[in-house]
């Protein structure tokens, strides 16, 4: 399946999800840990901005907002974009292929659980992008479901028939991969517990490497 495909199937998908997106505002306790301690680093740094991709409903910007942060948010599916707009949020609709035309630089880069939707022979155009947004020395944090090197189709029927695709990560690939573009300062695999079955998290602190 080529890359417009998946977006527009994910466009359909999170449109039809995103009234229960907005509504689920309580986080897992693991989901709370790795983003305080994401904001914590952010906080000692005494960074200022963050660019927030595939901010769903926009919890998790309205919470960097609430830190003190000024927060720039994009999402594929128009609702979210709506929700977050809602909610205050500088809120954008658009993929992570072109995040350079934002004209916009940041301090930080945060995306939890959305990067799994890039196929594996995009994930390095899409690390290129966010490496262009931002600032020296910038963070960037990258959170996702991991395990065997895979790529499938979801179907989640009781939300929508529209199938959404995923790429899951080894360990092995994503460090071989991300260190040709950003300095690992943080590589965390979690077990984690999804819908009453474990499964694997991988939780990334990265900074951009040179100016």
């Amino acid at each position: 399946m080529n890359a417009t495909s998946i977006k527009d199937n994910l466009k359909k998908y999170y449109n039809q999800e995103a009234e229960l997106r907005n509504s689920e505002s309580v986080k897992a306790d693991w989901k709370m840990r790795v983003k305080a301690e994401f904001c914590d680093l952010i906080k000692r740094e005494n960074k200022k901005t963050l660019l927030e991709l595939g901010a769903g409903a926009g919890h998790d910007s309205l919470f960097f907002m609430n830190n003190g942060l000024q927060v720039v948010a994009v999402d594929l599916s128009s609702e979210m974009v709506r929700m977050c707009r809602e909610k205050s949020i500088e809120t954008y609709e658009l993929d992570y292929y072109d995040l350079s035309s934002l004209n916009k630089k940041f301090d930080c880069v945060y995306a939890i659980n959305t990067l799994l939707h890039i196929p594996k022979d995009d994930l390095r155009h899409v690390l290129n992008e966010i490496d262009s947004v931002l600032n020296a020395n910038g963070l960037f944090y990258m959170g996702l479901y991991g395990g065997k090197d895979t790529e499938k189709e979801i179907v989640k029927i009781e939300v929508s028939d529209v199938p959404r695709f995923f790429a899951f990560h080894s360990e092995d690939y994503l460090k071989d991969t991300l260190k040709d573009y950003f300095e690992i300062i943080n590589f965390e695999t979690l077990d984690v517990e999804i819908n009453a079955k474990m499964d694997i998290f991988h939780s990334i602190t990265l900074r951009k490497i040179g100016g």
